[in-house]
């Protein structure tokens, strides 16, 4: 066998097996809550509806983050792969955005069949009209991949990506603590009584600077702004429970780059902000902000009124550096990932094949539903062998995609403009490994399937001057195999760590 798993095969038989027995760990369950408490590896209590007069203190309290007990096997050769092609993807979008006839052309063929997408477009281009002047672009990315590892295709174990985030890209902080916890708890128990077979090294468990990255790439492009007594806002969501990975992300710009972060939902910045003549943004008339970091505006549900789009646009008019921008928002939208798959679309961006080659190397079949011939064919395709697709619309964050068995009904439903707004996607087949998962207090032994996520920073000044393009950190996010979603926050997922074989 040669040193890393480069095949199927290797790869399967590389992995450690992990017990199903339960109920012989329950001295773990103490041993990771508490260190989770210690280390801020939690998220904000959901509410609770039948709450009445006297429960203030609910808003204070915590839970532990749900969590993979022990890490989960990632081919090394595919996770480094992945990892030097994140610079490129940095690159790859930045280009995409400053591309207006590529967008124009790509965004106008959903029409209005998708409201929030053609809203953001239009704001975009009410914004183009305006000439707004931004002094740099600041992007945060996450690129997310499955193994795939077909039946029948021996040298087929490959990272295929699942999407490619430009806005809100979460669990980066949190994500960073999960593999200081896997790593604690190897140096502690040696997994004893998690380990039926095989060894786990330190090693195989990979550094993840996700936990400074994020804050570094936005206190590049406050540097950029240029004013030093000025502020970051982070957009958040009303009653957001994924606090703390945010608030990492505040102590880190505060620690190490002497930055303020003030939160504030559209609705605040709406109510609390304005546009000066000179076109800068200020919070209660004294406080100018310079970068505005959206971990909020990446569905309908955060856009409840027209206060909420009126507040994005104070920023979206404004001097104020967002992240993302309009553009970048617009990039990754699942249409443009559809496009990109299309014969010379990567080419109009990546000038060297080779490396337009890589890219290529992890897409994997993607179709529009759309009135043309080839939106015709996938139609009918998913409608006669729907286990081998996925139905996705324009949307990031968890629920919204439909799989297999229920694909038919959906197609039927949808009129032809409607589907306009989706896109048809070739099922990855990532294979299941068991693992242990800690919720809600609660160990479950349950065959699992991990996505793994490689976030990006790329900043860039007002000439388009690359000033940072790195990787920065990546994600893990392991659910049940019989689980098609795989988002935290969503409910459908826990955060892990990359176990390299």
């Amino acid at each position: 066998m040669s040193k890393f798993a480069r095949t199927v095969s290797e790869f399967l038989a590389a992995r450690p097996q992990y017990t199903r027995d339960v109920g012989k760990l329950r001295e773990y369950i103490d041993l990771v809550v508490d260190w989770e408490a210690a280390h801020g590896l939690v998220l904000r209590a959901p509410k609770l509806e039948a709450a009445g007069e006297g429960s203030d203190w609910l808003r204070a309290s915590l839970v532990p983050a749900p969590v993979a007990l022990a890490p989960s096997p990632i081919p090394r050769t595919e996770f480094e792969k992945v990892v030097l092609l994140q610079p490129i993807l940095n690159q790859l979008f930045d280009r995409i955005s400053r591309d207006h006839e590529f967008l124009n052309d790509t965004l106008a063929s959903l029409g209005t069949s998708d409201e929030f997408t053609w809203r953001i477009y239009q704001m975009y281009l009410r914004q183009r009209k305006l000439g707004v002047k931004k002094p740099g672009v600041v992007g945060i990315h996450r690129s997310d991949y499955l193994i795939d590892a077909p039946a029948g295709r021996e040298n087929g174990l490959r990272a295929k990506q699942v999407e490619f985030n430009t806005i809100a890209a979460s669990f980066a902080s949190l994500s960073s603590i999960v593999g200081d916890l896997h790593r604690h708890l190897l140096e502690r128990t040696g997994y004893e009584g998690v380990l039926e077979d095989g060894k786990i090294s330190k090693k195989q468990i990979p550094e993840n600077e996700s936990l400074t990255s994020i804050g570094d790439g936005i206190a590049a492009g406050f540097e950029l702004y240029g004013s030093k007594e000025a502020i970051v806002v982070m957009v958040v969501q009303p009653g957001e429970r994924n606090v703390y990975d945010q608030r990492w992300v505040e102590t880190r710009l505060w620690e190490r780059h002497g930055i303020k972060v003030a939160r504030l939902t559209f609705a605040e910045i709406h109510d609390r902000c304005m546009v000066e003549s000179d076109n800068r943004l200020y919070l209660d008339g004294s406080k100018e902000v310079a970068v505005a970091y959206y971990r909020s505006g990446y569905a309908p549900t955060d856009f409840p009124t027209e206060i909420e789009w009126e507040g994005r646009w104070l920023v979206e008019k404004s001097r104020a550096i967002s992240v993302p921008n309009l553009a970048y928002h617009l990039a990754g939208c699942k249409k443009i990932q559809q496009v990109l798959a299309q014969p010379g679309v990567v080419e109009r961006f990546v000038g060297d094949r080779e490396t337009a080659s890589l890219v290529r190397e992890c897409f994997v079949g993607l179709y529009p539903l759309d009135s043309s011939e080839e939106g015709q064919k996938a139609y009918e395709d998913a409608l006669a062998d729907p286990a081998k697709y996925v139905v996705k619309p324009q949307r990031e964050g968890g629920g919204y995609n439909t799989y297999g068995q229920d694909i038919p009904s959906l197609l039927k439903r949808l009129g032809a403009e409607e589907r306009r707004g989706y896109i048809l996607m070739d099922l990855i087949h990532a294979p299941g490994f068991r693992n242990i998962l800690l919720r809600n207090g609660q160990l479950f032994a349950s065959e699992v399937v991990s996505e793994l996520g490689i976030y990006g920073v790329w900043v860039s000044d007002a000439d388009g001057n690359a000033v940072v393009n790195k990787h920065g950190g990546h994600l893990l996010r392991t659910k049940a195999s019989d689980v098609y979603e795989g988002g935290v926050a969503a409910g459908f997922a826990v955060i892990d760590s990359p176990l390299l074989v």
